[in-house]
């Protein structure tokens, strides 16, 4: 038997209000996969992410995660499905430590109990971060607070993790740390659906990868059919 893949949008449309984002598109993440989502600003990547967690219900289409039918469902009821977002930005409370951070995130999605492991975990993926456990998230410098932000979500693996542009504002040693930690749970089963600009870094773990181009996909297959497609990696894709 088959297994369903692990997201799949099939002929969505999606709209802010009279503003129409999304035609028709369709796109899977495979069980364990990775996917790279690419395409210059405004082409709709973004959306297909908030579609993808529930942050925003199709006008069309449908949304099946692990097979099943969660179109219009609210984002607590997709991300109980094993899917977690880390959206564009850094997404941390800067008052709070870096280790309240992650206990607040844990604490929302599985027993008080695997708090303490989660934590292990966390710091065991980002380092810098145990180094810094007891500083105020405020403080940190950007990449650090990029790396804690994906550590609220990585401490305990998803089955399927949503990067938004991963690499904007970050110093290219960090943008490497990064996608090695990325690459790691990857090989460990957690699906990618990496969403980027830079399109080199995410060829590079992704499987699979599509194009978006105002709002429509202009490209969907394999990530080495890229290689000989110049056409589609220009126009400021390729930076």
């Amino acid at each position: 038997m088959t297994t369903p893949p692990v997201l799949a949008l099939d002929d969505v449309d999606a709209a802010y209000g009279p503003f129409r984002a999304l035609f028709g598109v369709s796109l899977t993440v495979p069980d364990g996969g990775a996917v790279a989502l690419l395409g210059p600003n405004g082409s709709g990547k973004t959306t297909v992410a908030r579609v993808a967690s529930g942050l925003l219900a199709p006008t069309r289409g449908t949304l099946h995660v692990g097979g099943e039918d969660l179109t219009g469902r609210p984002p607590h009821t997709i991300a109980r499905q094993g899917i977690l977002h880390a959206p564009e930005g850094r997404s941390v409370f800067g008052t709070l430590t870096v280790e309240e951070n992650l206990v607040l995130a844990l604490g929302g999605v599985g027993p008080k109990a695997d708090i303490g492991a989660g934590l292990d975990r966390a710091f065991e993926l980002f380092p810098r971060l145990g180094e810094r456990r007891s500083q105020q998230a405020g403080t940190l410098s950007g990449g650090e607070q990029r790396m804690l932000s994906l550590a609220r979500v990585m401490a305990r693996p998803p089955r399927l993790l949503i990067v938004d542009e991963l690499s904007l504002g970050l110093a290219p040693i960090v943008v490497e740390e990064v996608y090695a930690t990325l690459a790691r749970i990857k090989q460990e089963g957690t699906a990618l659906l990496i969403i980027e600009q830079h399109v080199h870094h995410a060829l590079e773990i992704a499987d699979d990868a599509a194009i978006l181009h105002q709002g429509r996909v202009a490209f969907h297959g394999p990530a080495g059919d890229l290689v000989d497609r110049a056409d589609l990696l220009s126009g400021g894709l390729g930076r």
